[in-house]
C-alpha cells in the first residue's frame, strides 16, 4: 500500500530567503564576469594567459546561468506530464556547471601546452592613453585584478548558501569562481615572466592552473552523474553518505506502530525523496492514515525531505514445521505405493 498523492514543495521562510539572496548573487557575478572578459579583452595583447582569463570569464558565466533557469524550472508544481515535480532542473543544472568547469580546464591545458611547446614568445609593447605612451603590461595588470578580486569575494560569499540550501550548483560555481582567480594569479605571473624576459612562464603557469581546474571538473561531473543515477544522498561537500537517511529510520522506528522500517531515498535537486518501507508489530492495529502519520514524520525530520512514499510490507507467518512435512511427504508416499502396486 503507497501513499501516491503528489504535493507542491512549499519553501520554509528561513531557506526561500536564502535562495532569494543566493538568485541575486548569480545576477551580480553574471554582471561582474561580462565586464571582467570584456577589460580583458581590451587588453589581452599578446599574452597567452590574459588570453586565457579572458575565454575562462566567459565560460564561468554557464553555471551562474544554469542555476537561475534552475531555480525558475523548479518552481513548478507537479503536472501530468511531470507527475514527480521538476525538481531535478537543480541536478541538470549541476552537470551543466561541472562539464563548464572540466571543458574549461581541457581548454586552458591544451591551448596553453600548444604554445608552450611552440615556443612563443610574447612581447608587449606601449599604447598612448591621453597622450601619454605607456606599458601595456600596467593594463594587463589592472584589468587581471579587476577580474580576480571579485572572484575570490563571489565564491566566498557563495559557499554558505550553498551549504544552507544544499545546493550543489553553488558549489560547483565556488569552483569556477575559485578557477577564475587562480587563472588571474596565473596571468599575473605570466605578465610579470614576460617583462623580465621568461616568455615560458605566461603559458607555464596557465598549464598549472589548468590542471586544478581538470581536477575539480573531474570531480564535479563524476558527482553530478551519481546524482542523476539515483546514487544515495551525499553530503554538500566531500561527497559522504548524508546523515539523513538514518535519522528518517530512527524517526519513523519510533512510531508505536511501526516495527521495522526500511529507507531508500535519493536527491531530487536540492530535496530528498523516495520510499520507506515499513512493517507493523504482528497483531497491531495500523491507523487508517498511518501512510500520512509516516510521511510527515520523515518531513519533520528535514526540510529537505518531500513526500516520500509509504509502503506497507505484510509479513507472511511461517506454517509450522510438522504440517509442512506432511504436506511434502504424503505425495512421496502415495507415489510408493502406485509404484509398488504396478510392479505386483
Amino acid at each position: 500500500m503507497a501513499d501516491m498523492q503528489k504535493r507542491p514543495f512549499r519553501w520554509p521562510p528561513d531557506k526561500a530567503a536564502v535562495r532569494t539572496r543566493a538568485i541575486r548573487l548569480e545576477w551580480v557575478t553574471i554582471g561582474a564576469l561580462l565586464s571582467s572578459a570584456l577589460a580583458l579583452f581590451l587588453v589581452s595583447g599578446a599574452s597567452q594567459a590574459v588570453r586565457s582569463a579572458f575565454i575562462e570569464d566567459l565560460i564561468s558565466i554557464a553555471p551562474a546561468v544554469a542555476f537561475l533557469v534552475a531555480v525558475r524550472i523548479e518552481r513548478k508544481p507537479p503536472s501530468r506530464r511531470f507527475p514527480f515535480g521538476t525538481f531535478r532542473a537543480v541536478s541538470i543544472a549541476y552537470l551543466v556547471g561541472a562539464v563548464a568547469t572540466l571543458l574549461l580546464g581541457v581548454f586552458l591545458f591544451v591551448e596553453n601546452v600548444i604554445a608552450l611547446f611552440a615556443a612563443e614568445r610574447p612581447v608587449i609593447g606601449n599604447v598612448v592613453v591621453f597622450g601619454t605612451a605607456i606599458s601595456e603590461a600596467w593594463l594587463m595588470l589592472a584589468a587581471i585584478l579587476y577580474s580576480t578580486i571579485p572572484a575570490v569575494i563571489l565564491g566566498r560569499l557563495k559557499l554558505p548558501l550553498a551549504r544552507a540550501i544544499h545546493d550543489k550548483v553553488l558549489v560547483a560555481d565556488a569552483s569556477m569562481q575559485k578557477a577564475d582567480w587562480m587563472t588571474g594569479v596565473a596571468a599575473l605571473l605570466g605578465v610579470g615572466g614576460i617583462l623580465i624576459g621568461w616568455w615560458w612562464v605566461d603559458s607555464g603557469a596557465a598549464i598549472v592552473i589548468a590542471v586544478a581546474i581538470l581536477h575539480d571538473g573531474f570531480t564535479h561531473v563524476g558527482r553530478s552523474i551519481r546524482d542523476l543515477a539515483d546514487e544515495r544522498p551525499t553530503t554538500i561537500e566531500g561527497h559522504l553518505p548524508d546523515p539523513i537517511v538514518g535519522k528518517v529510520r530512527k524517526a519513523v522506528l519510533a512510531l508505536e506502530f511501526v516495527d521495522t522500517a526500511d529507507v531508500r531515498f535519493r536527491e531530487d535537486g536540492r530535496l530528498v525523496t523516495g520510499v520507506i518501507h515499513i512493517t507493523a508489530p504482528a497483531g497491531a492495529g495500523l491507523p487508517d492514515d498511518f501512510a500520512r502519520i509516516v510521511r510527515d514524520t520523515a518531513e519533520q525530520v528535514d526540510w529537505r525531505v518531500h513526500d516520500p512514499d509509504v509502503v506497507l510490507i505484510a509479513s507472511v507467518p511461517e506454517r509450522p514445521a510438522g504440517k509442512l512435512q506432511t504436506t511434502v511427504q504424503a505425495p512421496r508416499s502415495r507415489r510408493r505405493s502406485a509404484t509398488t502396486r504396478s510392479s505386483s
